[in-house]
């Protein structure tokens, strides 16, 4: 089937104790939710209640439709840079048509099964764009981690500069002591969560949260709250509200729609294969595609924002003992619960404890361990990795990754044209050919023979001997096109001179492309033979 949904096979041998341990995690989940999905929608410039929805429908489709057991999707700290991006430059509505957009090229992607291909992206990319879009995520919260007074962030990196540099000396103190105290306490909550007991199964992001909010409502402290900013969150659920969609903005929304799929995809699949290797199963990558392009399909119809698998909340949902997707039902239901009963009382968030806690989720977000590696990798791979990381930062994640997609395409390309030779048969293993210098000539070809190594033929080209060509092709894995083309305008040359060309040992794929190009046809029987002892062995008897 095209379209199968993991939780349709899930219930094979489901009891009553995988119930109870799904309904713990999804409790669980749905607490950690709320802080993360609120501070990631007011970071990427959206109301609070933006993530929280968008944590809501997103999360429920994904869970009822995608191709992992355990996959928690929702708003991710990954979007923060695009969103905010196209929230500044083309506004909220545009954002909303953006990613409908987005989930159609998604659910395109899994139609066609291209799920797969999304493995081909290069580690080295994948880390430069993580680390970048970390990176970013940390610097768009300094602005409320020291209280700065900044009307509004720029959208660019210098700009971004500029405005935290321009606004220095309207610091809030108190804004700074409580954001450090909430980062104290995430990261001393992690390091010594062995030792608390039971209070270790709370998650230190909302423990952060609830004493930070405490203390700003007991002690009045004069900080920016979600009240204060928002007007706190709604107590109600999203309602439905058509989008305005027109030609002349759908098309400028072409690549942000596409930059939002790709970085989508990728995280999305990324998170799978991580829960895949903590429960030892495989997830469907194409269901997952078209889950993911079904929920930001129907997402921003309710105000929401772009949604995908977060690697956060799958992880705890894991390690809490979630075992089927019915643990993200319980977390979506768990959301539901807190916005129709506790809204009134996310208005005392803090936002410097809320840029503490992304602050914190950047951090772990980035492979930092990789740079300060950097010397144990080729200078392909550090250039490459690099280069992502500064132009996610400096321009945008889309440059980024074509750049990146592209140096990598280079050094692949040579790294397999490295490997490809050319040798000439050794006169001691073919004595035949030791009184036939320069009317035979025999070579060994080794590796691939295509567009990146075709200068391996063309070299042969210029020294033809007088009376027979032998290649060994034994040895050859892949030919393209191009090493196809080459080879034919050898027997072209060889032709015209005079020369007899015969090939050895075509097998497999190499003897496939040979047949549909033509090149069997032209050559005669005697021109082919399965290995170069034969081949040399019928020439020296032409002779």
């Amino acid at each position: 089937m095209i379209f199968e949904p993991k939780i349709l096979s899930c219930f094979k041998g489901y009891n009553r104790s995988l119930f109870t341990k799904d309904v713990l995690a999804g409790l669980t989940v749905g607490v950690v939710a709320l802080p993360l999905a609120m501070a990631f929608a007011i970071a990427s410039g959206l109301k609070p209640e933006a993530g929280i929805f968008t944590a809501i429908i997103a999360g429920g489709l994904i869970s009822l439709l995608g191709g992992s057991r355990v996959q928690i999707g929702g708003p991710a700290g990954a979007f923060i840079v695009i969103v905010y991006g196209i929230v500044d430059r083309y506004g909220v509505a545009n954002l909303l048509l953006a990613t409908a957009m987005s989930g159609v090229f998604l659910l395109v992607m899994g139609l066609l099964r291209m799920g797969t291909l999304v493995r081909f992206i290069p580690i080295a990319v994948i880390i430069g764009f993580t680390n970048g879009i970390a990176f970013l995520i940390g610097l768009s919260q300094i602005k409320d981690f020291f209280g700065l007074a900044i009307p509004k962030m720029p959208a660019n990196f210098f700009g971004s500069i500029q405005a935290l540099y321009a606004a220095a000396d309207t610091a809030n103190p108190t804004a700074l002591m409580l954001a450090m105290g909430s980062l104290s306490l995430l990261i001393g909550w992690r390091h010594f969560q062995s030792r608390l007991g039971w209070l270790s199964h709370l998650p230190g992001t909302v423990v952060a949260m609830v004493l930070a909010t405490v203390m700003t409502s007991i002690l009045n402290l004069p900080v920016d709250t979600i009240g204060s900013r928002f007007g706190g969150i709604p107590s109600g659920l999203p309602h439905f509200e058509w989008l305005s969609i027109s030609w002349d903005t759908a098309q400028f929304m072409i690549m942000p729609a596409l930059t939002l799929a790709l970085l989508g995809s990728i995280e999305s699949l990324l998170c799978a294969r991580v829960a895949d290797s903590i429960i030892h199963d495989r997830h469907h990558p194409n269901q997952e595609l078209m889950a993911q392009g079904i929920a930001n399909i129907v997402t921003p119809f309710f105000g929401g924002m772009p949604a995908t698998g977060t690697i956060a909340r799958t992880v705890t949902n894991v390690q809490s003992g979630g075992n089927t997707p019915i643990a993200g039902i319980i977390h979506v239901l768990t959301l539901i619960l807190i916005i129709l009963f506790a809204a009134p009382l996310a208005k005392n968030v803090p936002l410097a404890s809320l840029a503490a806690i992304l602050m914190y989720v950047a951090w772990n977000m980035g492979e930092w361990k990789k740079f300060v590696d950097l010397k144990q990798f080729r200078l392909a791979y550090r250039l490459t990795m690099l280069s992502v990381f500064a132009l996610t930062i400096i321009l945008d994640l889309t440059v980024a990754v074509e750049i990146g997609l592209l140096l990598a395409f280079i050094t692949f390309i040579y790294r397999i044209s490295s490997l490809s030779r050319c040798e000439t048969a050794d006169l001691k293993d073919f004595p035949a050919l030791e009184n036939q210098a320069g009317k035979i000539d025999a070579y060994r070809i080794y590796g691939a023979i295509f567009f990146g190594a075709v200068q391996l033929l063309e070299s042969i080209e210029k020294n033809l001997p007088s009376q027979t060509l032998i290649l060994d092709l034994k040895n050859v894995i892949y030919v393209d096109a191009s090493g196809m083309d080459t080879i034919m305008e050898l027997k072209h040359q060889c032709d015209t001179v005079g020369v007899k060309l015969i090939l050895c040992g075509l097998t497999h794929q190499p003897r496939d492309v040979a047949e549909r190009s033509g090149l069997l046809e032209m050559l005669n029987m005697d021109c082919q033979y399965p290995d170069l002892n034969s081949g040399i062995q019928a020439a020296t008897k032409a002779v």
